[in-house]
């Protein structure tokens, strides 16, 4: 059985919202709670509250012929670890409209969860090549290249990212349409690596911050921060001292 901790995924809002943006705007004076209160719009609110059950049911109330709809109910059932039964729902998604890249991409997620990494990564090419400056997309692609230890290009694939996207790994929502994955099982090496390029692109507060969790999750090779170029310009910081010369403790 899966865990739910080993499904970290977090929904992208800002797709959820522009699917909403893209219908024609009704002022808010002449809207009716009817047209406010639609069965997608009812278990949007119910994701955002985390509550997936009901948003099932108030998403098998909407139209069945909306990839979207399908797509929403595969993150549901996503959430509850239920992966099979999302897993046919993207694929149920796809067939309605088979260049639906969100649905590709929550595709992935499935195979990623269940570490079958090669074909995750084949999931979010293929969702590339329909949306190639997708950051959470790329994000994702450069986490099943950090699974399969392809850690020169997970980190070209994390760059290209954040090129697109400078938060995209700090996004925190509950609604949307596209899943961005969080789990990783080398947690201390992943965050030198965002630590690296976040000094890099001369981001002093996110590079210091993963500093202290590559250490505090056990990350051994300390030098590398003494010595790889990209944490020159942090090296004479009081707070990289401080991380330096300090014994965290391991989470």
């Amino acid at each position: 059985m899966i865990s739910r901790s080993s499904l970290m995924v977090t929904l992208i809002g800002v797709l959820g919202f522009s699917i909403l943006r893209a219908q024609p705007a009704t002022p808010a004076s002449q809207e009716s709670p009817a047209q406010t209160l639609t069965p997608e719009r009812r278990g949007d609110i119910y994701m955002a509250r985390r509550m997936y059950r009901e948003a099932l049911e108030a998403y098998r109330k909407a139209p069945q012929d909306s990839p979207i709809i399908w797509n929403k109910m595969g993150i549901a059932y996503q959430q509850l670890t239920e992966l099979d039964t999302a897993r046919k729902h993207y694929e149920r998604s796809l067939k309605l409209n088979p260049k639906y890249p969100e649905a590709i991409n929550n595709l992935g997620t499935i195979h990623y969860a269940r570490k079958n990494y090669r074909r995750a990564v084949s999931q979010y090419q293929r969702a590339l090549k329909i949306t190639p400056d997708s950051a959470s997309i790329l994000s994702n692609l450069g986490m099943a290249y950090f699974a399969r230890k392809r850690y020169q290009q997970a980190a070209e694939t994390f760059q290209q990212a954040l090129a697109i996207d400078p938060e995209v790994f700090e996004h925190r929502s509950t609604y949307g349409v596209l899943l961005q994955e969080r789990s990783v099982e080398e947690r201390a090496k992943f965050h030198y690596y965002l630590s690296k390029l976040y000094a890099q692109g001369g981001r002093t507060e996110l590079a210091l911050q993963y500093v202290r969790k590559a250490l505090e999750e056990g990350f051994k090779d300390r030098k590398k921060f003494l010595e790889d170029p990209e944490f020159a310009g942090l090296r004479e910081l009081p707070e990289f001292k401080e991380l330096m010369t300090l014994e965290p403790r391991v989470l």
